[in-house]
C-alpha cells in the first residue's frame, strides 16, 4: 500500500521524500515497481483471480462466500481450491454478508380452531406440490410496516407464491396461496402447513383450502421449529436483502422484495439440501 501511494503521487511528491514519510526504502520501492511492470506468472494468475473473484461477489450483491463463490467459479469452467478462493478475497477486502442469530417469533393467542401437525417436521418432498409450508414476516420502511407472506414448496425450497401488504390480514395469507395455486396449475391434495397464527385459522382461509382441496396441518402451539424452512427462508431475506439497508417507502420495499424472491432466491440462490444449486435449477435438472 506504501508503494502504491508513492507510484500515485510521484508527480505531487518527491520519491525521497515520500519514502521518508511513509519510512519505506527506495531500493524495495523500485524493486516494487519493477514486479509492477513485469509480473511474474503467478502474479499474473492471483490477478486473474482477483478479476473473476470480484465479478461474481458484486454479481451476488455481496452475499457469496468462498464456497458458492468457488461453485461459480467451477460452474464458469473456472476450478479453484475454497481456500485458494478465501484467500483472493481477503486481498480484495470482500466480506460476504454475515448471518445473524436466528430468533425465532412466538405465536399469538386465539381461540379459533387449529389442525394437527400431519407435516412432523419431515421437510422434505419427493416430488413437486407434495408439500407446501407457509408464513409470514414483517419487513421496515421509513413509511412504516410491510407485511410478507410466502409459500414454499418442500420440494425444491422455491417460493411458489407471495404476497405483501401493510396489513397483516387473512386477504394476505390468501393472496399468497392463490398465487401458488396459480403458478403450479392448480393441483389437489398439497399438505400444506402453517402455524397457528389468526390468519391461518381463519374461517375464510379455511374455506380457501377445502375449496383446492388442500390438506391443512399446523405447528405445535408455540413450536416454530415444526416450521423451520419458511422460518429459515425469512431469516436467509432479512440477512441478504434487510440488515443494514435503509427503504424510504414501502413501494421501494416491494420492490427490493419481489426482485430478492423471483430473481436471486428462486433462480440463483444455491442451497445445501439441493446439491448447492438453486431451485429453479434443480426443477429444472429433474424434468430433464
Amino acid at each position: 500500500m506504501k508503494y502504491a501511494f508513492i507510484r500515485q503521487h510521484t508527480a505531487v511528491f518527491s520519491i525521497v521524500a515520500m519514502c521518508r514519510v511513509l519510512d519505506a526504502t527506495r531500493s524495495g520501492y523500485y524493486k516494487w515497481l519493477r514486479r509492477q511492470e513485469n509480473p511474474s506468472p503467478a502474479a499474473l494468475r492471483r490477478q486473474r483471480l482477483d478479476g473473476l473473484v470480484e465479478g461474481l461477489f458484486i454479481g451476488s450483491k455481496g452475499r457469496s462466500g468462498s464456497p458458492m463463490i468457488t461453485l461459480d467459479l467451477a460452474d464458469a469452467g473456472e476450478h479453484f481450491n475454497r481456500k485458494t478462493v478465501a484467500k483472493s478475497m481477503k486481498r480484495l477486502n470482500l466480506q460476504a454478508k454475515a448471518a445473524r442469530k436466528f430468533k425465532p417469533a412466538g405465536s399469538k393467542r386465539h381461540n379459533l380452531p387449529v389442525a394437527d401437525n400431519h407435516l412432523q417436521r419431515e421437510f422434505i418432498a419427493n416430488q413437486p406440490n407434495q408439500k407446501w409450508v407457509g408464513d409470514i414476516t414483517y419487513l421496515w420502511s421509513d413509511e412504516g410496516w410491510l407485511y410478507l407472506a410466502a409459500v414454499i414448496d418442500l420440494y425444491s425450497r422455491m417460493v411458489v407464491g407471495w404476497a405483501m401488504s401493510d396489513r397483516m390480514t387473512t386477504p394476505l395469507v390468501s393472496d399468497a396461496l392463490e398465487m401458488a395455486l396459480w403458478r403450479r396449475k392448480m393441483p389437489t391434495g398439497v399438505l400444506f402447513h402453517s402455524d397457528q397464527g389468526s390468519q391461518y385459522c381463519s374461517n375464510d382461509y379455511q374455506l380457501l383450502l377445502k375449496r383446492y382441496q388442500l390438506v391443512c396441518s399446523m405447528s405445535g402451539k408455540g413450536n416454530c421449529y415444526d416450521n423451520a424452512v419458511a422460518e429459515s427462508f425469512f431469516h436467509t431475506l432479512k440477512v441478504e436483502l434487510i440488515h443494514g439497508e435503509r427503504f424510504t417507502s414501502r413501494e421501494q420495499l416491494r420492490r427490493a422484495v419481489f426482485e430478492y424472491i423471483e430473481v436471486d432466491y428462486n433462480r440463483n440462490r444455491r442451497h445445501s439440501a439441493l446439491g448447492y444449486i438453486s431451485p429453479a435449477a434443480f426443477e429444472a435438472k429433474q424434468v430433464a
